[in-house]
């Protein structure tokens, strides 16, 4: 019994350290990529298109949203080039980083019930579920990225070298979502109702940031509002490298990646703790 009992002590003590998530994430590297190609071929299984979709899904999105807000609602940024052009870049750059924050709020909570063979094989690592969604995302934020890096000269908007520091700006997003996803994953499995409230929580937050609009375009007194939302920051940054060729704010994103590292250590520790009960409760 000594050394099982000090073989869970080690284990306990390794899950608490500060790199146990990524560490942990490497590790099963070979896992993840296997588990993000299959998610994404069967996204798409059976359709016409196939594969295309991730490049169609974002352009279709792109014109419904144009016409409405740039045409119907006439809302303007102003980024030195054709008005209806400039809303398209500045919106299909915001949606890049929403939508790929919006693809796991939403599915984070019942992630580990989508999945309830993977929880009874102990030997599976089920915390790798929240990091498969974001490598796919992942990968439809590279095709947007593309997409947008192809356009953007076509509309008159000339690249600068700030388009080399985009990934980084993904680095603190990435882990404060992986964290997030994990308190989402492991508080869906004992309550039900969670994706129904993440939902509509995703709906709403999509007006809360300036992903239709620019941020001066809110008035001063409700500014704040807005500005304290966390992916604004990074929808505005990603602006600033894809679109304007600006080198991002470097101390803005050293304490966003601080900040994201906590979370995903505190994400991290609280689906490890709660994965005990997973069997019971499915």
């Amino acid at each position: 019994m000594a050394p099982a009992m000090h073989a869970a002590v080690d284990r306990d003590r390794i899950d608490r350290h500060p790199a146990a998530p990524l560490v942990g994430l490497w590790r099963h590297r070979a896992l993840i990529g296997q588990l993000t190609r299959r998610e994404l071929v069967q996204r798409y299984r059976g359709s016409a298109l196939g594969f295309l979709w991730t490049v169609a899904t974002p352009l279709l999105l792109l014109a419904v949203y144009t016409f409405v807000f740039s045409l119907v609602f006439q809302v303007r940024w102003s980024l030195q080039v054709d008005d209806h052009a400039t809303f398209a870049l500045a919106l299909f750059a915001g949606l890049s980083i929403f939508s790929f924050a919006a693809d796991l709020l939403v599915r984070a909570p019942t992630l580990v019930l989508g999945h309830v063979s993977y929880v009874k094989k102990i030997v599976f690592p089920t915390e790798i579920l929240v990091a498969v969604v974001l490598a796919a995302g992942l990968v439809q934020v590279a095709i947007n990225t593309a997409i947008l890096l192809v356009a953007a000269p076509f509309f008159g908007l000339s690249l600068g070298d700030g388009i080399l520091a985009f990934p980084l700006v993904l680095v603190p997003l990435t882990l404060g979502l992986l964290g997030v996803g994990w308190l989402l994953a492991a508080t869906g499995v004992y309550l039900r109702d969670l994706g129904q409230v993440i939902g509509l929580v995703t709906t709403v937050l999509m007006f809360l940031v300036p992903l239709f609009y620019p941020l001066e375009a809110v008035p001063e007194r409700y500014r704040w509002i807005i500005s304290g939302n966390p992916l604004t920051f990074f929808i505005e940054q990603a602006r600033e490298t894809l679109l304007l060729g600006r080198w991002p704010d470097w101390l803005g994103l050293a304490v966003a990646t601080l900040a994201g590292w906590g979370v995903a250590w505190v994400g991290y520790l609280a689906y490890m703790k709660a994965r005990r009960g997973f069997a019971d409760v499915l």
